[in-house]
């Protein structure tokens, strides 16, 4: 099973491939070539400190400024603290700093809870072994089989899919169809304050991502449209030669149709509590207090190591 990466398909390893990305996309930045970029920096009113750290013939080549400028971008996301602050109410409760509502503490519990929400199987949440705070995700890969997004322009299209691993962005497991459908997990951490939700962006709220893990397979006809036939169109933005491969196993995704929910509307509201405790920035209004029940305060190391580790960064070479 691949592992790690960037992007929801992990297509890249490096901070600066990642970058790299957007930056050049026909639907998202659409910068054009390096040499067009290359011109734009020359023009800021930064160009002549791009030169004192670059060098004073950094401008004759175009790819060679790109990469510059990739890697000092790498080295701000990873230099700078509020990238990975770890300030939530969440990591302040695991130092022994903060308490959980009684909601929030819910929350927690079916967060964990194999009978209910079971994200934890994923979105991991227990800090490493060396300290570290938890990322909340096994930087694994997941078929879920959310709806189709109509809102996508390029799903106008009903030929086109986007089937993560196997592509159309990827290309080195294209042949590897067992693959075809998983995406990355995602952190959870400040998924609160996201405006859409899966990597197709089909849902812009927890209550409707909730909905969609407890009724996917209990209430298909609530989360997937009919098709021409009259039946409903279940994991519909999959080919139909593909659907194998999400996943009917794992908690609370392997019910049958007329089950009961694996999570009641008390949970939903329990868990969406608690993942709102993921935010960075809490301020505590009493510090003085260690939460009952935790035994000692737990060590939380800064992020840069870890960061650095899983970035991949790289000086580009000249």
């Amino acid at each position: 099973m691949p592992q790690g990466g960037l992007f929801w398909d992990g297509r890249v390893n490096t901070l600066q491939q990642q970058a790299g990305g957007p930056l050049f996309n026909p639907v998202e930045m659409d910068a054009g070539t390096p040499r067009r970029v290359a011109a734009i920096i020359q023009r800021q009113p930064y160009a002549p400190q791009f030169q004192q750290l670059f060098g004073p013939s950094i401008f004759k080549s175009s790819h060679q400024v790109v990469a510059e400028a990739l890697f000092a971008m790498s080295r701000y996301q990873i230099e700078d603290a509020e990238f990975h602050a770890f300030t939530s109410k969440y990591d302040a409760w695991l130092q022994g700093k903060a308490r959980l509502s009684p909601q929030e503490m819910r929350g927690y519990l079916a967060f964990n809870d194999v009978n209910k929400g079971d994200c934890a199987a994923c979105h991991l949440d227990k800090p490493t072994r060396d300290g570290l705070p938890p990322l909340f995700t096994d930087t694994q890969y997941e078929a879920l089989g959310v709806p189709r997004n109509p809102r996508i322009p390029a799903n106008r299209d009903p030929a086109y899919v986007d089937l993560g691993l196997c592509g159309p962005f990827r290309t080195d497991l294209k042949k590897q169809t067992q693959y075809c459908g998983m995406f990355l997990t995602p952190t959870l951490r400040n998924v609160a304050r996201r405006p859409v939700y899966f990597h197709n962006g089909v849902y812009h709220s927890l209550e409707q991502v909730l909905d969609f893990y407890n009724l996917r397979d209990v209430q298909p006809q609530d989360i997937y449209p009919v098709g021409g036939d009259g039946k409903v169109d279940k994991f519909n933005d999959l080919p139909r030669q593909l659907r194998a491969s999400v996943d009917t196993v794992d908690p609370p995704l392997n019910r049958k149709p007329g089950e009961r929910p694996a999570m009641s509307a008390q949970d939903m509201r329990d868990i969406i509590a608690f993942l709102k405790t993921l935010n960075d920035g809490y301020a505590p209004a009493n510090q003085g207090r260690a939460v009952s029940g935790r035994s000692s305060r737990i060590p939380m190391r800064s992020q840069t190591a870890l960061v650095t580790q899983t970035s991949g960064l790289q000086r580009p070479t000249p």
